[in-house]
């Protein structure tokens, strides 16, 4: 088991902290502008909450989207809420046992625990970065994000990535984790709003 807490937790922050006249800002992310990445971030902290909980007929069964028009009036306090519950919801073992389906794939239990890890990580790295600020990551999710981008990031596993993850941008061996983690992940990691 994980603690998907403090990066829950950091990217919460993010959200609740994102200034109106930013919405519209860029994103590493090429086809989402920061409103989108935040409804995104919305849709999948609600997919993978009820994927730790094994709820079947939840918001699991769709993919998280991706439309700022669809964020809505409370989005600053909706997001973080639904980040906290899903951290909690996977302080659950049973969250991490058996199978459970997330946006409308089925995954081992420990899997998609390590992929809503990866999402709350690395779309943090992008909120973050689409409006310039500071981005820090614990230690342990840094880490267990680490192995589990590695994993798809090897020559031969390009068909795997796909819809997880652009192409692999080189990164000096010697960078900090996190430029090594978001080029594993697809992205530059010297990305800057234009």
């Amino acid at each position: 088991m994980l603690d998907l807490e403090p990066a829950a937790r950091r990217l919460a922050h993010l959200v609740t902290d994102m200034p109106d006249d930013a919405l519209g800002a860029p994103t590493p992310c090429p086809d989402y502008t920061a409103g989108d990445l935040i409804d995104h971030i919305g849709g999948l902290a609600l997919a993978f909450g009820a994927a730790a909980r094994k709820d079947e007929l939840g918001p699991s069964a769709a993919g998280p989207s991706g439309d700022a028009s669809r964020l809505g009036d409370d989005w600053r306090s909706r997001i973080p809420r639904d980040l906290v519950a899903l951290a909690e919801a996977w302080r659950d073992p049973a969250a991490w046992t058996g199978t459970t389906r997330a946006g409308g794939v089925e995954l081992p239990g420990e899997v998609a625990g390590l992929v809503a890890l990866d999402e709350l990580v690395i779309h943090g790295w992008d909120l973050a970065r689409s409006t310039g600020r500071a981005y820090e990551v614990d230690p342990a999710s840094l880490e267990a994000v680490s192995g589990f981008v590695a994993s798809f990031s090897e020559p031969g596993q390009e068909a795997s990535r796909e819809g997880l993850f652009g192409p692999v941008v080189a990164v000096p061996d010697d960078a900090p984790l996190l430029d090594r983690v978001v080029g594993m992940a697809g992205r530059d990691p010297g990305w800057a709003p234009g």
